[in-house]
């Protein structure tokens, strides 16, 4: 696998950004997030539900699988994003076998209105809301990783005119009765997420736009798609236990996704995060600081609480309970042998290669 060329990927993010951010002369760099100019919030018409996916009660952290698009920034608050992601560093710059042109652990050093908007009290408790669970943003590190891909105007008005031209065909075959099914072609492959839960927000204008669905793989292999946000809506998902992939969008020159991804915020709640989808676009000396950091403030946290537990119990008298104790203590290194896995010593990481999922094809629900 070739190292990734960080100056096409350069070029690339200029030449998608650059009239939008001429438009911007306005914003000027020293504007703070403020949630009353910047936060929308508006909760979502819908949302999805881990049953109707057709998982048990008991896998994941929320009853919620998917949410319908939410308007979560306002478009002053998503113009400055935009701005600040226009001149980054190339060491922030990603691409994969699965992925073209990706930022990441930007957000920190060189995105302050982003950081500040995202870690927001009142941004976390509109997300946790929807998701009907407490949830923090994993790490500093995972704060609105940039997906974008670009296209010329001509290519892509070449591109609504084939897929236009492409249903007036099936169209024509369905009338005299030999019905065909249109392929979908997806831009990633079916997979889960390391984190538990993902917001991603659309930052850019995608009304010209065809597709760009989320598809859902239900547990009986049905799919069930969801359709994509508008610019500064947003979507949240339990991608770490729902296999899913981003369908191809048609017709916009530009699709910027800004993902977050989240955890429960208690401690006593499981946190089955994996870097499986990570350790190969980025930076892994920042993705195991950080991983390592809060990984041991939850562990910290358990011991804390066990502790006080324990000592109540002693003050009340009771007789020492063993079998609930060892249970904690393999709850314990389980957690700490999880972390143990997902620290794959950086000389076995293959920069830029992820492991996709394959599925067999199935009918697509609306």
């Amino acid at each position: 696998m070739s190292e990734p060329n960080p100056n096409l990927m350069a070029t690339a993010i200029q030449t998608s950004l650059t009239p939008p951010i001429a438009k911007l002369t306005a914003v000027d760099n020293v504007v703070q997030f403020d949630p009353a100019a910047h936060l929308v919030g508006d909760l979502p018409s819908k949302k999805i539900s881990m049953k109707e996916v057709g998982f048990a009660e008991d896998i994941g952290v929320s009853p919620v699988a998917v949410s319908h698009p939410f308007r979560l920034f306002t478009q002053e608050a998503v113009e400055i994003m935009r701005k600040e992601i226009f001149d980054i560093p190339d060491k922030y710059k990603f691409q994969s076998n699965i992925a073209k042109s990706q930022l990441r652990g930007y957000a920190r050093d060189c995105a302050p209105f982003t950081m500040a908007g995202w870690n927001h009290p009142q941004t976390i408790a509109i997300i946790s809301q929807i998701a009907e669970v407490d949830l923090v943003p994993v790490m500093p590190y995972e704060i609105a990783h940039i997906n974008l891909s670009a296209k010329s105007k001509e290519d892509a008005e070449r591109e609504l005119q084939e897929h236009q031209e492409k249903e007036r065909s099936i169209r024509v075959d369905e009338a005299i009765g030999d019905c065909r099914e249109a392929t979908e072609t997806p831009i990633v492959g079916w997979h889960t997420d390391s984190y538990p839960f993902v917001c991603v927000l659309m930052m850019s204008d995608v009304e010209s736009m065809i597709g760009g669905e989320t598809a859902i793989r239900k547990t009986d292999g049905r799919i069930l798609k969801v359709r994509g946000p508008s610019k500064g809506y947003a979507v949240i998902m339990q991608g770490r236990y729902i296999t899913h992939q981003a369908m191809r969008a048609l017709g916009a020159q530009e699709r910027i996704t800004a993902v977050t991804s989240f955890r429960p915020k208690s401690a006593l709640v499981k946190d089955d995060t994996e870097l499986r989808t990570v350790r190969a676009v980025s930076d892994l000396n920042e993705l195991y600081y950080d991983f390592s950091d809060y990984r041991l403030q939850l562990l910290e946290e358990q011991i804390r609480h066990e502790r006080v537990r324990v000592a109540a119990a002693r003050q009340a008298g009771e007789d020492f309970d063993t079998t609930e104790h060892k249970q904690f203590l393999g709850r314990v290194r389980e957690f700490a042998n999880q972390s143990d896995r997902e620290l794959v010593p950086q000389s076995q990481v293959q920069k830029g290669y992820i492991d996709k999922v394959d599925h067999p094809d199935a009918v697509i629900e609306f």
